[in-house]
Parts: structure tokens; C-alpha cells; sequence
């Protein structure tokens, strides 16, 4: 009589932990070694129990119980280059995930009515909780073929006149504008600066700063230089919890500091990046949770996390007047970056 097998009756058949190990086996990080390690050694056991038949279930729930100490180890201790790697993860949600997600009726606009669309940032009218909102984001690509159209998330002059064309129509009918930051940097190729990049960025930053409708923006993965912040200056700013948000990315600090794109570590942990940084700055207003191992393992906990903070920021922002809304908005801005002079 042959020994029964219980494999597929543990927890390593889960749902969770099998998306985990999946997502695991498809691409990890290199930080991510142990894990993939021991999954590999489970996946290995598995087989040789259903191959023998031989009950192994005892030793599947060690390697699984392992499995989850391991990713609490990793996780919990990840530095601020290691954030930045998860934030660059090719399976996080992009802007069109989150879009996809918590919106109904989203209907994309095109174009900045001044050159040609930009794909590398989407927008258009959506409805959000029963309300009309105007939903823009930068976004990446999944693969080489996603990548060239969407430029990598690097958007050119006219993504940005796009958003703040969507912005202005947003602010003639009193509709509430929430972007998704997702981007290294705008792009800095000859024709993103023969068409004048620097003024469409600056241009961005001088409307947001008085626009008469309430802004939200939710950095979702990088959030670097000013290509980000030609679409974050808002009334409430949220990070996701392993997003990354700075002046530059670390690769371009460490060339301009030790001549040496290698640095991207030290650099991360000098310009303090991370979103617990962002949020200690004030810069961010609150830290959305992302599951044990990033947004990408389990992206309806973030998608409901977003959802509620959203509807509850939006209903306390449309309470204000809109003179009372501009006030704040400037005063916001105004107190970041204290500092003290040091005694002569």
C-alpha cells in the first residue's frame, strides 16, 4: 500500500504563500537571496515527496516556518538602497493598476495640444467613490516593448503640459485632482531640452502651487527630481511604504559626489530617500502600508489601504474653501526645509 502524501494539504499550497513564491521565483532582488533559497529547497522537497511518496509534510512546515522568519528578517531590516530597489521592482502595481483598481469609468485624454501625447504620463476623468475626479500618472512599462513607448516612466515637456492641461480642466469644473508619482526622473535626452523641459516642470510647479481644486499626489515608487515633482505639489502628499522620494536618485548623486554611479548606496543613505525619511521631513503627510515583501505580493491590501486614506482626504479637503485650500497649500510648502545657523 502506497504511503499517503500530504503535501498538497499544507500551508505551502496557500494562496499566499504560493503567489509569494511565485512572484519570488520570477524575479527577485539580490537581497532577497535567502528566501528565494529556501523556496527553492521547499520546491525541491515537494517534488521528491510526490516523486517517492513519502510523507514530508513535518519538514515542508519547518522550511515553510523558516520561509516566514526569513522574510521577516529581510524585510524588516531593508536599508534605504534596498527601498529604492523595491520601488524599481518590474511586478510593484503601476499608475494603470491603481487606476484600474479604485476608479470606475476611467476615460484617458491625450495629448498636451502643443506638439504630441506623452505616454509616459496617463490621465482623464474617472469616477472615485460616486465622485468625478481627474486622475493623472506617470507610468512604466512591463516589458523592452512597454518600456520604449512609455519611455521608462521618463516623461518629455509635453507629459508634463498634458497633466497640467488636465489640471486646468479640472480646476474649471471643481473636480478634485489626484496624481500617482512613479518616475527616476523626467527625461534628459536633446529633445526634452530643445523643447524646453526645465520651463514645462517649473510651469507645473508655479500652477499646482494656486490651483483652485484640491490636489492629491501618492508616490507609488520612485519619486525622483523634479520629474516628480512637476506632478506632487499637493495639499496632501502619501508614500507608499516602500517608495522612494528625493531631490535625484542615488545613481546621479553618487556621479556627481564620487564621480562613481557604483556609490547609489551611500548616496541612498545620504540623501535619506526612504519613506519613513519622507514622512520625518513632513514632506509626506502619511505612510501607505504595503504586505510583507512589497506592493507587488499582495496589491489589493494596498489598493484598500489607498482607497480609505483617499476618500477620507478628499472629503476633509473639499470641506475647505478654496481660499482656505490655497492657504494651507502655500504655507505647506513654505515650512519645508528648516534649518538652523550654526554659531560663528
Amino acid at each position: 500500500m502506497a504511503v499517503e502524501i500530504r503535501t498538497v494539504d499544507t500551508g505551502f499550497r496557500t494562496s499566499i504563500l504560493r503567489r509569494f513564491m511565485d512572484t519570488i521565483a520570477a524575479f527577485s532582488l539580490e537581497f532577497e537571496k535567502p528566501i528565494r533559497d529556501l523556496i527553492e529547497q521547499l520546491d525541491r522537497l515537494v517534488q521528491i515527496s510526490q516523486e517517492n511518496e513519502i510523507d514530508v509534510s513535518l519538514e515542508i512546515q519547518a522550511i515553510e516556518r523558516k520561509i516566514e522568519d526569513t522574510k521577516k528578517e529581510v524585510y524588516g531590516s531593508m536599508d534605504p538602497w534596498q527601498r529604492v530597489q523595491m520601488a524599481r521592482h518590474t511586478q510593484r502595481p503601476y499608475s494603470l493598476d491603481y487606476i484600474g483598481a479604485l476608479f470606475e469609468d476611467f476615460q484617458e485624454l491625450h495629448g498636451d495640444r502643443r506638439f504630441r501625447d506623452d505616454a509616459a504620463i496617463v490621465g482623464g476623468l474617472a469616477q472615485f467613490e460616486g465622485q468625478s475626479v481627474m486622475v493623472i500618472g506617470q507610468q512604466k512599462g512591463r516589458n523592452t516593448k512597454d518600456n520604449l513607448l512609455r519611455n521608462f516612466g521618463c516623461a518629455n515637456p509635453e507629459g508634463y503640459r498634458k497633466a497640467l492641461r488636465l489640471m486646468k480642466l479640472a480646476e474649471k469644473f471643481q473636480l478634485p485632482v489626484i496624481t500617482f508619482i512613479d518616475t527616476p526622473g523626467a527625461y534628459p535626452g536633446i529633445g526634452a531640452e530643445e523643447r524646453h523641459v526645465a520651463e514645462a516642470i517649473a510651469l507645473n510647479i508655479m500652477e499646482m502651487s494656486a490651483l483652485k481644486t484640491p490636489i492629491i499626489s501618492v508616490v507609488i515608487g520612485e519619486g525622483g527630481s523634479g520629474g516628480a515633482l512637476g506632478m506632487a505639489v499637493a495639499d496632501v502628499v502619501l508614500v507608499l511604504e516602500n517608495a522612494w522620494n528625493s531631490v535625484i536618485s542615488p545613481e546621479g548623486c553618487a556621479a556627481i559626489l564620487w564621480k562613481d554611479r557604483a556609490k547609489a548606496k551611500d548616496a541612498a543613505s545620504a540623501l535619506k530617500v526612504s519613506a519613513q525619511h519622507v514622512k520625518e521631513f513632513e514632506i509626506a503627510d502619511a505612510i501607505i502600508p504595503e504586505p510583507l515583501g512589497g506592493a507587488h505580493h499582495d496589491p489589493q491590501s494596498v489598493f484598500d489601504a489607498l482607497r480609505k486614506r483617499l476618500n477620507s482626504d478628499l472629503k476633509a479637503l473639499q470641506r475647505k474653501k478654496v481660499n482656505t485650500l490655497l492657504d494651507h497649500r502655500y504655507k505647506r510648502y513654505r515650512k519645508l526645509g528648516p534649518y538652523a545657523e550654526a554659531g560663528v
